[in-house]
């Protein structure tokens, strides 16, 4: 089911790690009705990712977060504000992490890794014929 795409959601960036999200609500308060707003944080750490999201409840009010707020001064930081676009499909198969990309888990792609015929006909200098 795709969510529809709604020109109130508006992507904030360059956001201080200082910055929570009440302090991102009540920034963008004086140019509207804020419906929600979120600071994305590192799932492992909880730190700021320094971005997040506003929606406002209305186009014009989005416009206007635009128009005024963009490059002002949030938390010590100049903020940029724009118009959030759709999340692209992520293509899982270039991810890193822990046994998926291209390298594989353990020992990983074509480095070797851990394997009983490890040592049989691998190729490199083991299976030379002179």
């Amino acid at each position: 089911m795709e969510v529809p795409y709604m020109a109130t959601r508006l992507f904030v960036g360059s956001l201080a790690w200082a910055t929570t999200d009440d302090s991102l609500s009540a920034f963008f308060s004086q140019v509207g009705t804020v419906t929600s707003a979120k600071v994305i944080t590192d799932r492992a750490t909880g730190r700021s990712k320094g971005f997040g999201f506003v929606e406002m409840s209305t186009d014009e009010e989005a416009q206007k977060a635009v128009a005024e707020l963009n490059g002002k001064d949030l938390d010590g930081r100049a903020i940029v504000v724009n118009e959030a676009r759709p999340m692209e499909p992520r293509d899982n198969s270039s991810r890193g992490g822990f046994g998926g990309g291209s390298r594989g888990g353990f020992g990983g792609g074509s480095r070797g890794g851990f394997s009983r015929d490890n040592n049989r006909s691998s190729g490199g200098y083991g299976n030379r014929s002179y």
